[in-house]
């Protein structure tokens, strides 16, 4: 019993020292892991539209180049609309948000606080004091924040670069790096990668879904009420939306503050209960229709991958924790099945058919010995 014993906590030291040093090499190559990571989240989101082009006959560089083109053009524009829309909304917010301060003082002194003038200045006075104590502070942070502009445009070149590539001859990449492992676990090994980012697809794919629709319904009903930044919230909650369970919940808190300050308390409940709505009609009726059994993960899997990739990596871990787990959860399936094809097929069917298998016009036939 104590041999057993002995033996697993060897293996298990071995397994958490290798974990640990993976960790490590991301850690200090984090400026390149991120982009490339961020690249393979955007390849499989236009990976499908690309291979549609490339069926229909139309060159894979230009069929690559037209969907850059139009995802570029279409982020572009919204985010040109919704900048200006934040600028033209932003002095109402202000007036609003004066407004509402103004009645708050009033209803502190005339309501049933019975606060003087004296001690409501205090108050102000005092705040405004810690903010200018603090304000060194926040000048290095502008500063530091102002230092980290060439990795940002660096790594934004390497998601460009990276991401023009895999979509070109991604397959091709996949299989020349395979060749490391040997001959008679390789096509276990490609097939579970396969089926692993069939997965990654279907689960971007069907966060962006969801998002778009968790965006539209809120953006709608905050509009409706004349809620100041209506679009610009919208906006956030879109991009919080690929944080699964917490994004959404965080940008819809801003959304209630925004709405509690420039409308009142009612406002303010009614845009929670309409936050609230669309979370249940995304939770009860989109993810499951749309996400599909392939990629449905455990919520609890969710939380805890959530928090370990915050913790690791800020909001960028947080971003990408889920997807990794996803396409660990399929891969980590077919490299373990008895039948790693048939468990791929299986997986496959039950995504839709989103697992993108090799093609002889994109895959040279000459087989691995050569990347093109």
């Amino acid at each position: 019993m104590v041999r057993k014993a002995a033996a697993w906590s060897w293996r298990l030291l071995v397994i958490a020292a290798a974990i640990v040093t993976l960790l490590w090499i991301v850690r200090r190559l984090e400026v390149i892991v991120v982009p490339v990571a961020l690249a393979t989240m955007l390849a499989a989101l236009m990976l499908p539209a690309v291979d549609w082009l490339d069926r229909r006959g139309a060159p894979r560089g230009g069929a690559v180049a037209l969907v850059l083109l139009a995802g570029f053009g279409i982020f572009g524009g919204i985010l040109t609309f919704v900048v200006s829309q934040f600028v033209s909304g932003l002095p109402g917010l202000v007036e609003q948000v004066t407004h509402s301060i103004d009645s708050m003082r009033r209803w502190l002194i005339e309501g049933p606080a019975h606060l003087s003038r004296e001690q409501i200045d205090n108050a102000g006075n005092t705040a405004i004091k810690a903010l200018r104590d603090n304000q060194e502070k926040l000048t290095t942070g502008a500063l530091s924040t102002a230092a980290t502009l060439t990795e940002i445009v660096t790594g934004a070149l390497l998601v460009l670069f990276t991401l023009i590539f895999l979509l070109h001859g991604g397959r091709n990449i996949y299989a020349f790096v395979t060749k490391i492992v040997p001959t008679q676990t390789r096509e276990r090994v490609r097939e579970a990668g396969r089926a692993g980012f069939g997965s990654l697809i279907g689960y971007v794919r069907a966060t962006f879904l969801v998002a778009l629709v968790d965006a539209v319904g809120i953006g709608t009903g905050l509009a409706i009420m004349g809620i100041p930044l209506a679009l610009p919230l919208a906006s956030l909650v879109f991009l919080g939306a690929f944080i699964p369970l917490v994004g959404a919940v965080v940008s819809g808190f801003l959304a209630v503050v925004v709405a509690l300050l420039a409308k009142g308390f009612v406002y303010a409940l009614i845009t929670l209960g309409l936050i609230i709505a669309v979370q249940q009609l995304e939770a009860h009726i989109l993810q499951p229709l749309v996400m599909g059994r392939a990629v449905s993960i455990h919520p609890l899997a969710i939380v805890l991958a959530i928090s370990a990739g915050a913790v690791l990596a800020g909001i960028v871990g947080a971003l990408l924790a889920v997807p990794l787990v996803a396409f660990l959860n399929s891969a980590i399936r077919v490299l373990v099945a008895d039948n790693p094809a048939e468990e791929a097929a299986e997986l496959e069917d039950r995504d839709d058919g989103i697992v993108i298998e090799a093609k002889p016009d994109i895959v040279p036939s000459k087989g691995d010995d050569q990347l093109e």
